[in-house]
C-alpha cells in the first residue's frame, strides 16, 4: 500500500468527507548514480551552509524567504500549517464543470483519495455516485508543500482521484509559436481524417504503448553485468522531405492498414478521398443527346456554324 502524502477533509457544502491522498501513479525509470570514474567511488551531493563552509545536518537546516542579500525570513512548518486558509485543511470543492471544458495542458499528476474511516465511507460514495451520475468533475482548491494549489476531482472505478491543476497564469501564450500563414486543401484535410481513422483504436493497450526505453536500457545493463555483446540499436529511419502532402498521407494510409492487418481481427479502414474532377471536365464529361431530333438539331448547328464560319464582325 503507497503511504500517505496528505490528510485532510473533501469539504462538498456543508458535507465533510475525510479522507487520505495516496499516489495514484508509479515511476518505474531506471535510475542512475554518478560516480568517480577513476574508481567508481559514489559521488554525492551535500549541503553545505556558505558562512561557516561545512556540511550541516537536516535538523540545522529550515526554509525561510530572502527579502534582501543579508536578510531573511524564516519561515517554519508550524507557520505554514496554521495559514488563515479553509483549504489548509480541507480539499474545497468550488465548482463543477464538463470534463471537456478543461484543456488539458492545465491538468498534472493524479492522487487517489480514499476514505479515512468508517465515518466516511457514505459521504465518500454520495459524492462518488453524483460525480457519476453527472457527467462532470469538480474543481476544488487544496493547500500542500507551502502553496495553494488548483485540483480536478473524477472518478475512476468508483476512487475519488485529484488531478493537480496548474493556475491559468502559468500557462504560457502559444501564439507566438504558431507557423506562417499556409493553404490547406479540402482534400488534404479529407486525407488526413482517412488516416485518423485507420489508426483509432479503442483502448490504449498493446506492445506499442509500452515503455520500451527502460526495457533496453534494462538489456544493456544485463549484458554488461554478464560481460556479453551490447545489443545493437536498429538503423533509424531518415525522415521522409515531405514534397506532395496527398502522397504522404497516402503512403501512411497504406502503412497503418498493414500494420492493423497483422493484429487480431479485421481493422476497420477509410480509403483516402478522391481528387475532385474541375467544372471543365464535368462538362465534358457529359452524354450526348440521342434521340433522333437531337441528331437532327446538331446536324442543323453544324451547317449554320459553316455558313458563318468565314465572316467576322466590322469594327467600329
Amino acid at each position: 500500500m503507497p503511504r500517505t502524502i496528505w490528510s485532510g477533509a473533501i469539504s462538498f457544502g456543508l458535507v465533510t468527507v475525510p479522507i487520505q491522498v495516496v499516489g495514484a501513479t508509479e515511476d518505474h525509470s531506471i535510475r542512475f548514480h554518478q560516480y568517480h570514474l577513476a574508481d567508481q567511488g559514489r559521488v554525492r551531493y551535500r549541503k553545505v551552509c556558505e558562512l561557516e563552509d561545512r556540511e550541516v545536518p537536516q535538523d540545522e537546516i529550515g526554509k525561510g524567504y530572502e527579502l534582501t542579500k543579508t536578510q531573511i525570513i524564516p519561515i517554519t512548518d508550524e507557520d505554514l500549517s496554521s495559514l488563515p486558509l479553509p483549504t489548509a485543511k480541507a480539499i474545497e470543492i468550488d465548482a463543477f464543470v464538463p470534463l471537456a471544458s478543461v484543456d488539458p495542458i492545465r491538468i498534472a499528476e493524479g492522487y487517489y483519495l480514499q476514505p479515512a474511516a468508517q465515518v466516511a465511507a457514505k459521504p465518500y460514495k454520495l459524492l462518488v455516485q453524483a460525480l457519476g451520475r453527472s457527467a462532470k468533475v469538480a474543481v476544488a482548491k487544496y493547500a500542500w508543500s507551502g502553496r495553494e494549489r488548483l485540483g480536478l476531482l473524477r472518478v475512476r472505478d468508483d476512487v475519488l482521484v485529484l488531478h493537480a491543476m496548474r493556475w491559468p497564469d502559468e500557462i504560457r501564450d502559444p501564439t507566438e509559436l504558431l507557423p506562417p500563414p499556409v493553404e490547406v486543401t479540402e482534400e488534404e484535410i479529407e486525407g488526413a481524417l482517412a488516416l485518423m481513422d485507420t489508426m483509432t483504436r479503442e483502448d490504449l493497450e498493446g506492445e506499442e504503448f509500452q515503455d520500451r526505453y527502460t526495457e533496453a536500457v534494462a538489456r544493456i545493463i544485463e549484458a554488461k553485468r554478464e560481460s556479453k555483446p551490447l545489443p545493437q540499436a536498429p538503423e533509424p529511419e531518415e525522415p521522409a522531405q515531405v514534397l506532395d502532402l496527398m502522397a504522404a498521407l497516402s503512403q501512411s494510409v497504406q502503412k497503418a492498414k498493414a500494420s492493423r492487418s497483422q493484429e487480431a481481427g479485421p481493422a476497420e479502414v477509410h480509403e483516402l478521398p478522391k481528387p475532385k474532377k474541375s467544372a471543365a471536365k464535368k462538362s465534358a464529361a457529359k452524354k450526348q443527346p440521342t434521340t433522333k431530333a437531337a441528331a437532327k438539331k446538331t446536324a442543323a448547328g453544324k451547317k449554320t456554324a459553316k455558313k458563318t464560319t468565314g465572316r467576322q464582325p466590322r469594327s467600329a
